[in-house]
């Protein structure tokens, strides 16, 4: 009884989601262009009502092993749990890479820089604008968080069972190859891991995963949590039991109550 009321409550606070305005982030053309041209970037914003909104925004990256995105359990479905906490959401459709990861890459870079120089209009604080993102999209999170600096670079992170490392031992193949091609160099691989990229100035984290992962080896998502201890990065590292790889938003995932309550515990930590 207690379960359903909590979900009957979380399916009422659905109704509260606020109208959805989709932005394509290269109205003047994309650099890095794809051999598809009807693979666009686009941002859909949700934001919360004046007189609700923080001031702090999530840039979200849906997962798909950079060959597709799962758009509405992974991205637009975690709308309204951030709009109830006066949270800004953002759901990026970034471009697939082809084996050239400066596609999706600029693409967040891009995301972060309009959020940020929108941020008066849509009572954002550019200082909290975090980005957030499962499976490869958290691969692509935390990437521009061990890479970028200035306007692109996020404030907090939030990861989901996500693909961290690029070496062959750990990493998910598929988003391997989809990245960085059939061969890539051990150059490539060592800077596309971002377990070895981290640094004092990587943000705050929260990563959560699940232990009988079989697509994703969990040890990528602890291993950037290690690493962000190494480097005295505030960071939190949640293992669940069950629940295998790809839940996202969904209310059948075992923990998705538990999930939810911690991660808004974390947000409110800072």
């Amino acid at each position: 009884m207690k379960r359903f009321s909590i979900l009957f409550l979380l399916f009422i606070m659905t109704t509260a989601l606020s109208a959805q305005t989709v932005l394509e982030l290269w109205p003047n053309g994309a650099p890095n262009s794809t051999s598809n041209p009807d693979d666009k970037a686009q941002l859909t914003a949700f934001l919360p009502k004046k007189e609700r909104a923080t001031g702090r925004a999530v840039i979200i990256c849906p997962g798909g092993g950079y060959d597709h995105l799962a758009m509405q359990h992974e991205g637009t479905d975690w709308a309204p749990y951030f709009l109830q906490q006066g949270i800004a959401a953002f759901v990026l459709k970034y471009r697939m890479p082809h084996g050239n990861p400066d596609i999706p890459i600029s693409d967040a870079q891009q995301a972060l820089a309009m959020v940020r120089q929108n941020a008066k209009n849509w009572n954002i604080d550019p200082d909290q604008v975090g980005l957030m993102g499962s499976s490869a999209g958290g691969h692509l999170a935390a990437t521009i968080a061990t890479k970028g600096h200035g306007v692109q670079y996020p404030n907090f992170l939030i990861l989901f069972y996500p693909v961290i490392s690029m070496e062959n031992s750990f990493t998910h193949r598929g988003s391997q190859r989809n990245l960085l091609g059939d061969k890539p160099s051990k150059k490539k691989i060592h800077e596309y891991s971002c377990d070895q990229q981290v640094t004092r100035a990587t943000p705050r984290t929260f990563v959560a995963l699940s232990d009988d992962d079989r697509a994703v080896p969990p040890i990528n998502g602890a291993n950037f949590y290690m690493e962000c201890y190494r480097h005295d990065v505030p960071a939190v590292l949640h293992v669940y039991p069950t629940g295998g790889h790809g839940w996202g938003y969904r209310a059948s995932f075992d923990y998705h109550i538990e999930m939810l309550l911690e991660l808004k515990a974390w947000l409110k930590s800072f």
